[in-house]
């Protein structure tokens, strides 16, 4: 039977129309997605959303976002890459490619991440394991998973390959996102890569499993100017609670937070409904209409278009 969804409402689609959901995954891709790029943005377009970021954890997007882009205008398909073994880890070559081709988002590593890597088994009680997951236990059963890829080195600095990754970035304007790391690695990385001129920065999912960062260093991250992103599917699937997420929100400031889907797995809600059911979400929990159009809408805007 099929899986029935929650619907958003009519006021959570205004209060998200215009915005841009900063995290999808969806088809083409090595893994099953609940639908295709193109299709995506169609959906989009009658929903009144801006655009989307085209994650993958193994391949790069801007060709394809260039595509998607031709077929569908109006919605503005946006190209990433996520630095994991498939495309040499902490590769400056990769983002100079990958910026030279429009890429607006570079994701530090997230499967191969030695972080994650370490705490693939810390999964809360319920909770759904995210789809690469077997992917990664394949690769590993036959012997070509990727080394994991360390980011600070023995005396906790920022390796020599990540300033150079830095520069890039910098030199694109491209926005950099801090994958799964952990907060002692995510902290050395914001501070170091805002200290090369990085203008923009993402916090991803900070309420993730493997990320799980305190409200304290939220706000030391929010200080430094980088957003911290609220993703619908973290506490969707139970990784965390709702109630924790709204807290983390309201202590490290709306303004500084930015809401994103991070979906498009087969038994999911669909990818354009993510934003507006996490609006409905927040709406219930007393956030104002202006504290989540700041963060779908305001943020969002500012931190994906040049």
């Amino acid at each position: 039977m099929p899986v029935e969804h929650p619907t958003p409402t009519g006021r959570a689609r205004e209060l998200v129309a215009g915005g841009y959901d900063a995290h999808v995954h969806v088809a083409p891709d090595v893994m099953a997605r609940r639908i295709d790029d193109v299709s995506l943005a169609r959906r989009f377009a009658a929903v009144g959303l801006a655009g989307f970021v085209l994650k993958s954890h193994y391949v790069p997007t801007a060709e394809r976002a260039e595509v998607v882009r031709g077929v569908v205008p109006g919605v503005e398909a946006l190209g990433a890459l996520t630095l994991n073994g498939s495309v040499g880890g902490l590769n400056p070559v990769a983002v100079e490619i990958a910026g030279r081709q429009g890429a607006r988002v570079v994701w530090l590593p997230t499967v191969d991440a030695a972080n994650e890597r370490a705490g693939r088994a810390a999964l809360p009680p319920g909770a759904a394991a995210p789809m690469w997951a077997a992917l990664q236990d394949e690769l590993a059963a036959q012997g070509i998973v990727a080394p994991a890829i360390a980011v600070l080195d023995d005396a906790g600095r920022v390796v020599p390959a990540l300033h150079d990754v830095f520069a890039v970035i910098a030199k694109h304007d491209m926005v950099l996102a801090t994958g799964h790391l952990s907060g002692p690695e995510i902290v050395a990385v914001v501070d170091a890569a805002a200290g090369a001129g990085v203008r923009r920065i993402i916090v991803t999912h900070p309420e993730f499993t493997s990320q799980q960062l305190d409200v304290d260093t939220q706000r030391r991250l929010a200080g430094r100017g980088a957003l911290l992103e609220r993703c619908f599917t973290t506490a969707y699937t139970k990784k965390v609670s709702w109630e924790l997420l709204f807290e983390h929100i309201r202590a490290a400031g709306p303004e500084h937070s930015l809401l994103s889907s991070d979906l498009g797995q087969p038994f999911n809600p669909p990818v354009e409904d993510g934003l507006a059911l996490l609006a409905d979400r927040l709406l219930g929990a007393g956030f104002s209409d202006d504290e989540i159009r700041t963060m779908a809408v305001v943020n969002s805007r500012r931190l994906l278009r040049p």
